[in-house]
């Protein structure tokens, strides 16, 4: 290919003979753009030619980007007219499938083509001043010429040819093909099956694999929509965090005062159950003493007058203007069965009893106070519940796999704790367990727990179990140990009730061994212990003293007696709380046959002792002699059973005997059967064997 040799922008003459040519300016060295020549006799494919020439020069290619969209549309008609070749960038147009046949078809055009060209450059007598460069230069652009027209008349053939219409062939009859058989059929038929169904297995591959994308898409757009709710996720487990800590934050520092508020009403109740204790067992030294005094001075001289310091005649009067206050209440009741010893002396003085309602209404008054500035999420046992039922029914397994049904019951300590402040489960009109709002509540989350009621050892089961393992036995365990009094049935019979909703709710966790209970009925066990040992005090009097019902010792005997029957009935109450071994060993063991069986021995035989063995037989829980096969009673009544037939034995002698019916059917009923069969039989009492039949 021939180079571009560098233009020189000389002056051109016109190509008429009879005119001279006309000068044009030529391009100064800092002009925006070259110059253009008029058009030459030549015509317009000349023209043509010429501007892709002059338009493509080495001196133009650093702005060709630049000019190519405004120049082409100048010379757009001219090319069309003309059918002449685009030179690229480099001025060269490429026709990679060129062939030789087309390269010599075209030299014929492109002679004559030079011969046309040649009268553009005429040829006179300043030809031999011209330079070299102007020389190279006419031949570049006659390069350049000839490969336009090449091009053009080539995309004229293909025209021509595309425009001819399409001829069938004929069919060659005198062709002779290779025979066909039904072998030759066959094989290509089997050979075109396999093709295809090597065709379709590779189809059904594809269509398995488009299957596995579309599930594929379908898991990746459901984990996107699932990523979606992350956020709320992360949201909500955020605010749970947030709010368990600031609950945790309220609780920490409420405690202190929850403590300080719980030992204040504890020593208040206390210093209560103290008074009481102290005042009866001083009472009872004083009243003894006094009464010892009068029987030794009644055996020293009997005329002379008993000396009384004042302090004992404080006492003494004081006892008996309660007693009597207690007769005339008992008198406005209607309770005229009352046996003397058998109320609980629990009156306080006008004085004590303000002083009091002023403590307690102070700690009361501070109690109310503990939660005054805590809102109603961090304080209130529904709302704090309400929450984790939210998260239970959100997102169970989480809620689940962070044994929140271990963490609730230490939450909802303190704020039960500050419940039972106010709670005194020794008083007969104390608000029972079950229908305390943090009992109901958490009945409440418990039932709308989604595991499956069926499973015994469901954890949200276990909530209120915990719950009063951890936070009521402790602080009724405190009662039983510093408070109770086993000698008051009211309390006594109050702290049962509780008890006993304590054992059902505990029932329902019977895999878990309660440490809490066991200590409740242990320290029950040792307070009735202590009760017996120091409470029960039955003074022995001569015959000659106790005989008249009015003397102050048999009066003193009496109130006693029926003291210690009070604290043996209390005890047995205990029946399906206590294992029946150890009711039996402090009921009949420790109080019955040390005390009560001893001073039944020491009374005159009649009325009253069989209406005294009555009220023991009855005190007696039915369900130790509910064996049908049963003919003897329990070893623990030996002494009783003994005392029994010696009353038996004596009453029949004597004009008593319907209390010698009596005495059989207690026998009966303690299921002491042979003994009364015998008895009957010795002293022929046919008439009374029908007591034994109906049993």
């Amino acid at each position: 290919m021939a180079h571009r040799p560098k233009r020189t922008f000389r002056q051109r003459r016109a190509q008429s003979s009879d005119s001279d040519s006309t000068e044009e300016p030529s391009a100064e060295p800092g002009a925006p753009g070259l110059r253009e020549e008029g058009p030459p006799p030549g015509g317009g494919r000349v023209e043509a030619a010429d501007r892709h020439v002059r338009g493509r020069g080495p001196r133009s290619r650093g702005r060709g980007r630049v000019w190519a969209s405004s120049r082409r549309a100048a010379g757009a008609a001219p090319r069309a007219e003309g059918g002449s070749g685009v030179p690229d960038e480099e001025g060269e147009t490429h026709h990679s499938s060129e062939s030789k046949d087309d390269q010599n078809s075209s030299s014929n055009s492109s002679s004559s083509l030079e011969e046309e060209f040649s009268s553009i450059a005429p040829r006179n007598e300043e030809t031999s001043e011209e330079s070299q460069e102007d020389e190279n230069q006419d031949i570049w652009e006659q390069q350049q010429m000839r490969k336009a027209v090449k091009i053009t008349e080539g995309r004229d053939l293909d025209l021509s040819y595309s425009s001819k219409p399409q001829t069938l062939k004929k069919f060659d009859t005198s062709i002779s093909f290779p025979p066909v058989n039904l072998e030759i059929i066959k094989k290509q038929l089997n050979t075109r099956l396999t093709l295809l169904q090597d065709t379709h297995r590779s189809h059904l591959r594809e269509y398995e694999k488009y299957i596995q994308d579309v599930e594929s898409s379908k898991s990746t757009i459901q984990n996107l929509e699932n990523s979606s709710s992350q956020a709320q996720n992360f949201k909500f487990y955020k605010s749970m965090k947030v709010y368990v800590e600031n609950l945790i934050d309220c609780l920490n520092e409420k405690i202190i005062s929850i403590q300080e508020i719980e030992s204040s009403m504890h020593a208040l109740l206390l210093k209560q159950a103290l008074t009481f204790m102290k005042r009866r067992q001083d009472e009872l030294k004083y009243e003894s003493t006094h009464l010892q005094q009068l029987s030794c001075r009644a055996e020293t001289s009997t005329n002379e007058s008993l000396a009384i310091d004042e302090k004992t005649q404080w006492i003494l009067e004081e006892i008996e203007s309660r007693r009597s206050r207690r007769r005339q209440a008992r008198a406005l009741c209607g309770n005229c069965d009352h046996q003397e010893g058998t109320s609980s002396d629990d009156e306080l003085s006008s004085e004590d009893m303000i002083d009091f309602q002023e403590t307690q209404g102070d700690i009361l008054q501070d109690h109310k106070k503990i939660f005054e500035d805590v809102h109603d999420d961090f304080c209130n046992i529904q709302h704090i519940l309400l929450k984790f039922q939210q998260w239970r029914e959100k997102y169970p397994d989480s809620y689940y796999e962070a044994f929140i049904s271990l963490c609730i019951p230490k939450l909802l300590n303190p704020l039960i704790r500050v419940q039972l402040i106010d709670w005194n489960p020794l008083k007969f009109d104390a608000i029972g367990l079950k229908q305390m709002p943090w009992f109901t509540s958490i009945e409440k989350f418990m039932a709308n727990s989604m595991e499956d009621s069926k499973k015994e050892d469901s954890s949200d089961k276990k909530i209120l179990p915990t719950v009063i393992n951890k936070t009521v036995i402790p602080r009724l365990t405190d009662f039983v140990e510093f408070i109770w009094d086993p000698l008051s049935t009211s309390q006594t019979t109050s702290l049962i009730t509780n008890c006993r909703v304590i054992h059902e709710e505990l029932s329902t966790c019977a895999n878990e061994v309660s440490k809490g209970k066991q200590d409740l009925l242990k320290s029950i066990v040792v307070r009735m212990k202590k009760a017996i040992e120091d409470d029960v005090f039955i003074p022995l009097y001569p015959k000659s003293t106790v005989e008249d019902k009015t003397s102050p010792h048999s009066k003193f005997q009496e109130r006693q007696f029926w003291s210690g029957v009070k604290l043996f009935r209390n005890i047995l109450l205990w029946n399906g709380l206590l294992p029946d071994d150890t009711l039996q060993e402090l009921g009949l063991g420790k109080l019955l046959n040390r005390y009560l069986i001893i001073a039944l021995l020491n009374a005159i035989p009649g009325p009253d002792v069989v209406t005294k063995c009555n009220q023991i037989a009855a005190s007696l829980p039915e369900k130790w002699f509910q064996n049908s096969a049963m003919r003897t009673s329990i070893p623990q009544l030996g002494n009783f059973i003994h005392f029994l037939l010696q009353s038996a034995h004596k009453l029949s002698r004597s004009e008593f005997r319907d209390e010698v019916k009596e005495i059989i059917s207690i026998l009966v009923k303690i299921k002491a059967l042979n003994q009364a069969e015998s008895f009957i039989e010795e002293y022929h009492l046919d008439h009374l064997k029908s007591i034994i039949e109906e049993v």
